[in-house]
């Protein structure tokens, strides 16, 4: 089982991932792969060359065809296999306003939730990642 633990900073090069929480209209996005039906927060690793802002942006794309949004850093977030490795991350999130005609690459399907579903592809990190953002941006909180 992974573990999740938060942080308040991290040098810029350390952070391998970004991971978005997203909201819209008082529910929370998640969205589904083409080739997978469990539900997940849209994220991703970073590409040679990406900031870690621009690595949440093409993930909001990609993930949830997001066209129109305020993202918001909320903090670092390491993810710790068995094994002891911790990758460390940066998590945002999303307020989603306007979505493009069409889903991004990888996107099967998005859903808007006012709590998780119990088919997540990641349960033992997806849930950590929404409570953190919840703490700060749950619902009827404006950012």
């Amino acid at each position: 089982m992974r573990t999740v633990t938060f942080y308040e900073n991290a040098e810029d090069d350390a952070l391998k991932f970004a991971a978005v929480v997203s909201r819209c209209h008082g529910q929370w996005v998640l969205c589904r792969d083409k080739k997978d039906d469990a539900w997940k927060i849209p994220g991703g690793n970073r590409r040679n060359g990406e900031n870690i802002e621009e690595t949440a942006r093409r993930e909001l794309y990609e993930g949830l065809g997001a066209a129109g949004f305020r993202l918001l850093p909320v903090c670092v977030c390491g993810v710790r296999e068995e094994s002891g490795d911790e990758t460390l991350g940066m998590l945002y999130f999303a307020e989603v306003q306007e979505f493009f005609n069409t889903l991004g690459f990888e996107a099967g399907r998005i859903g808007c939730f006012g709590v998780l579903p119990e088919n997540l592809a990641n349960p033992d990190v997806q849930p950590a990642l929404l409570e953190r953002v919840s703490e700060m941006y749950g619902p009827g909180q404006t950012p």
